[in-house]
């Protein structure tokens, strides 16, 4: 009986032990860089990007950070938000096709930014952001490849893009999507819309409640009453 107990502990440890692996590898795997929100309306305006960058080391920092934004598809009028404790360089670069604004021709885009002069420590991650004057409308995804430098010297180089209906590579470079102009806004207004009617819904069901809630009531004064009025009488026969 000892004898078969101690096996099937051991069986028990040893799948506990495969399936922490499993879950350790899956969590590696999937602690890469990436860019939020996920997707954008094409032609998009003033608005931002913010770029999730994890330190996946167990004993080292990242301390640089260099992101790669495209410029056969620009991001126009590209700012950095300062950032406590790193310095930011933006590089421009001449466009080979200049694109045409209602404010004029624009031939140079931003098409690197790094980040240096911080630290994100081992298990902890660093947002950036980026806000940009319009997104391209001729295009359905964005790829920002991006190289994160360990303290050690290392380099992974998130840069890798998955063919359509391929999985993910390992070392995948932030992407976002770019969908049908309007797209975000319909949503917004259909979700508004689900909210309004919940809203107005729970409002009728707490005016619904309060109205019971006040006819219980009623009717508990009305026994009572009738209860001490009964009483009242029978008390005074006794006293006759």
């Amino acid at each position: 009986m000892s004898s078969a107990r101690t096996s099937l502990r051991r069986v028990g440890l040893g799948s506990a032990l495969a399936a922490a692996a499993v879950l350790t590898a899956a969590g590696a795997a999937s602690a890469h860089v990436t860019v939020h929100p996920e997707s954008y309306a094409k032609g998009a305006t003033d608005g931002a990007l913010t770029f999730r960058v994890p330190d996946e080391s167990d004993t080292t920092s990242t301390t640089k950070v260099q992101l790669f934004l495209p410029t056969d598809h620009p991001l126009l009028g590209v700012l950095v938000s300062p950032h406590d404790g790193w310095t930011a360089k933006v590089t421009d670069t001449k466009l080979k096709t200049p694109v045409k604004t209602d404010d004029g021709t624009i031939t140079d885009a931003v098409s690197e930014i790094t980040w240096t002069g911080g630290k994100i420590g081992p298990g902890q991650y660093e947002d950036f952001d980026v806000a940009f004057g319009q997104l391209p409308d001729d295009t359905a995804q964005l790829t920002f490849k991006t190289l994160q430098t360990y303290s050690d010297g290392k380099v992974v180089r998130w840069i890798e893009e998955a063919a359509q209906g391929d999985e993910e590579p390992e070392n995948p470079a932030p992407v976002l999507k770019l969908t049908a102009a309007g797209t975000t806004s319909a949503t917004a207004s259909q979700t508004s819309a689900v909210a309004s009617k919940a809203s107005k819904a729970s409002k009728a069901s707490a005016s619904d409640s309060a109205a019971r809630g006040l006819g219980v009531a009623g009717l508990v004064v009305g026994v009572l009453g009738l209860a001490a009025g009964a009483f009242a009488v029978v008390r005074s026969r006794r006293t006759q």
